[in-house]
């Protein structure tokens, strides 16, 4: 282990053991069960069977659907992944792959096996991970890369460790000319401007719902704080059309909360309200979706989707690519910066803070369905990938 690895791998420990009471704590709450175990405490975790594989690490949910046009593409290879999230965890098991967590940095030099290539999706750079495979003779790939406007500033105040750390990186397929643009300032090399992988994803609807009478608004993705903008503005806009709002939190956890808070609207305003998960139906005024997986089929009969994790600064938005393939008119905050990439291919999304989501509303009468127009080319990935 050279000298600075060496040092980073002493950090990483000292700073494991100062966090572990939190961690002991924060494996008992819901959101973390089966994540920080595995992650922190390798429960259930094993290392991979075989070490001759392509492995894909992603963080959470966007980035493991992503992977589906890839893997598609590499049938006959022996895929790994790891995720960060528990509900990345959940999409990646419903591939052909053995699928892991990945675990905290100070374990990676026991745990990691070498693979043929490891390919990372968008910003996930961990010093340890591209090290320890590197120091293995695993090739590395970064995929789909990024770096924000709000990350590059503060990654430039430490640009030597980010050139050291991409020193062990064969090639960096990144989303726009900007993102090379960050990446060359923090000394990485052999970059390629490839666009959004998430453009050639097949966007799909699983089932098919009754769309009911009026028009059918979904708020989707939501974050804390955005159902009640949503909520606040529908009433006011149920006033003036035959509406009904379907709210789709991004987090499972929070599916109580939101109930409660729809419920206190809903009385407040003689509205009626109904949760999917009981009866499947869009007939009430409100309804509460509170089940994975849904989001597309809803997308498919909705008028309007006000897509959440943009009117917060610290989400950094969602992927605008599944309301405007349905056709849905699109309404969203102005914090979109994980997701520029990809609303630069769609057309005709209003862009709102929110307290204007009514105003937004009402000028959706005279405004076309959101768009998609661009695709992307996987080939040279794939060319790249399973090179010898």
């Amino acid at each position: 282990m050279k000298p600075f690895t060496f040092l980073y791998f002493i950090l990483s420990v000292v700073l494991y053991l100062v966090a572990l009471p939190l961690l002991v704590y924060l494996s008992f709450k819901h959101k973390y069960t089966e994540s920080i175990p595995a992650r922190f405490f390798l429960f259930k975790n094993s290392r991979f069977k075989s070490s001759d594989g392509v492995w894909f690490h992603v963080c959470s949910l966007g980035e493991a659907r992503a992977l589906k046009p890839i893997l598609d593409l590499l049938k006959d290879q022996d895929i790994k992944i790891t995720t960060i999230t528990h509900t990345g965890q959940a999409q990646a098991r419903r591939y052909d792959a053995e699928v892991r967590y990945l675990p905290y940095e100070m374990f990676l030099p026991f745990w990691a096996k070498k693979q043929r290539v490891l390919v990372v999706l968008e910003a996930e750079f961990w010093f340890m991970l591209f090290s320890v495979l590197r120091a293995k003779g695993t090739r590395i790939i970064l995929l789909n890369a990024r770096i924000s406007e709000k990350s590059a500033k503060k990654y430039l105040q430490f640009a030597w460790f980010y050139k050291k750390m991409f020193s062990s990186v064969e090639m960096i397929y990144a989303q726009s000319q900007a993102d090379k643009n960050r990446f060359l300032a923090l000394g990485a090399k052999n970059i390629e401007v490839i666009g959004n992988i998430k453009l050639a994803a097949e966007i799909k609807k699983t089932k098919e719902y009754k769309k009911p009478k009026g028009e059918l608004i979904v708020a989707g993705s939501t974050h804390e704080g955005e159902e009640e903008s949503v909520l606040k503005s529908f009433v006011e806009y149920k006033k003036q059309s035959d509406a009904k709002l379907a709210v789709v939190p991004r987090h499972p956890e929070r599916f109580e909360a939101v109930y409660e808070l729809m419920k206190r609207y809903a009385h407040k305003n003689s509205l009626t309200l109904s949760r999917f998960s009981q009866d499947s139906e869009f007939d009430s005024d409100l309804i509460l979706v509170d089940v994975m997986g849904e989001l597309n089929n809803i997308y498919a009969i909705s008028d309007i989707a006000i897509l959440g994790g943009a009117f917060r600064d610290d989400v950094g938005g969602h992927n605008p690519l599944e309301p405007a393939y349905f056709g849905c008119k699109i309404i969203t905050g102005k914090h979109f910066f994980h997701q520029r990439e990809l609303f630069k291919y769609v057309h005709h999304v209003q862009y709102v803070e929110s307290d204007e989501i009514h105003r937004a509303l009402m000028a959706c009468k005279e405004l076309p369905p959101s768009m998609v127009e661009e695709k992307i080319d996987l080939k040279p990935v794939i060319e790249r990938i399973v090179k010898n």
